[in-house]
């Protein structure tokens, strides 16, 4: 069972992160995985082997969900925009109290007013860069993808621009709330790349696709190394402040995906949309509680001096 909820966990974050404006680290945040997904993306072998049991169906799935199932969360999006995105506040919603546990919890000690008022400002910095963010997101909201466009022809310079996205786009889809496929819509590489997919399986474009899918997969893979690795850094040496800023970051976004209530045309609409939002926090919030509990219930047959527990994990009691 536990194989199956790693594996659509992994679905949804790949499908994510091919929609401009919605988060995948958001998502990785939400299902309380973010410490085992950086450990995936700073390429930490040891520990990816340890958690195999997670890697290898959450990176499955990810794949599945970017491969095969970013279509349909288009359908979805064209089709049911109000219901999908309110869905999507669901679940940000659903993750926030075991956010704020991280945040301004510990069990070993009290927090001092001190440090409490600079985990607000943490919080307040995160919510900041959201609501900028976003500002900076309407001026590109307007970008229509035409499936199935002819690909550009290759060039040293296109390719160097698309190889910088991928590096900004890794950094960016590993922070909650930066939607790293909105950065590359913003350097206008995105039309071009999620058009290069499907034409991998024409025999007529694979060529073509592959060396301007190629730049990208080489930046994505510097942008995770390095930027997972900076991040993994300030959660071990800051992991309140850190988890602080995230939870701001989290609580922005739902100022940058709530659709607001002009959407709700009409009765079943409106329902309809109030069910994915309930829908949505109910999957976020059972989820954290049933990772807890395996994660509790695997710890039992653990010996302290033999944990295999991340570094950069905050355990709330």
């Amino acid at each position: 069972m536990n194989y199956i909820i790693t594996f659509l966990k992994g679905i949804i974050v790949g499908v994510c992160n091919v929609i401009p404006g919605v988060s995948g680290g958001t998502l990785v945040v939400v299902f309380n995985i973010y410490d085992q997904f950086m450990d995936i993306a700073s390429l930490n072998i040891k520990k990816i082997i340890q958690n195999r049991k997670f890697t290898i169906p959450f990176l499955i799935g990810m794949l599945s969900g970017i491969l095969l199932f970013s279509k349909l969360i288009t359908i979805l999006f064209a089709n049911f925009p109000t219901q999908t995105y309110y869905f999507f506040t669901g679940l940000i919603i659903g993750s926030i109290p075991l956010l704020f546990s991280y945040s301004f919890c510990n069990k070993e000690e009290k927090l001092k007013a001190s440090k409490t008022i600079s985990l607000i400002f943490g919080a307040l910095i995160g919510i900041a860069i959201i609501v900028a963010f976003t500002i900076l997101q309407n001026n590109f909201n307007q970008v229509e993808l035409i499936s199935g466009q002819e690909l550009p022809a290759f060039s040293m310079g296109l390719a160097l621009r698309i190889f910088i996205a991928g590096v900004l786009g890794a950094v960016a889809m590993i922070i909650p709330g930066i939607s790293g496929s909105l950065l590359m819509l913003i350097m206008g590489v995105y039309p071009i790349l999620i058009a290069a997919i499907p034409a991998l399986v024409v025999p007529s474009t694979f060529f073509r696709a592959l060396v301007l899918l190629l730049p990208n997969g080489i930046g994505v893979l510097v942008g995770l190394i390095a930027g997972s690795n900076l991040l993994k850094f300030l959660l071990k040496k800051f992991p309140n402040h850190t988890y602080a800023v995230i939870f701001g970051l989290i609580l922005g976004s739902i100022y940058a995906i709530f659709p607001g209530f002009k959407g709700l045309t009409s009765v079943s609409v409106g329902i309809a949309s109030f069910i994915c939002l309930i829908a949505g926090a109910s999957l976020a919030y059972f989820s954290t509680i049933l990772d807890k509990k395996l994660n509790q219930e695997n710890e039992k047959g653990v010996q302290p001096q033999e944990s295999q527990t991340p570094d950069t994990e905050i355990r709330i009691e």
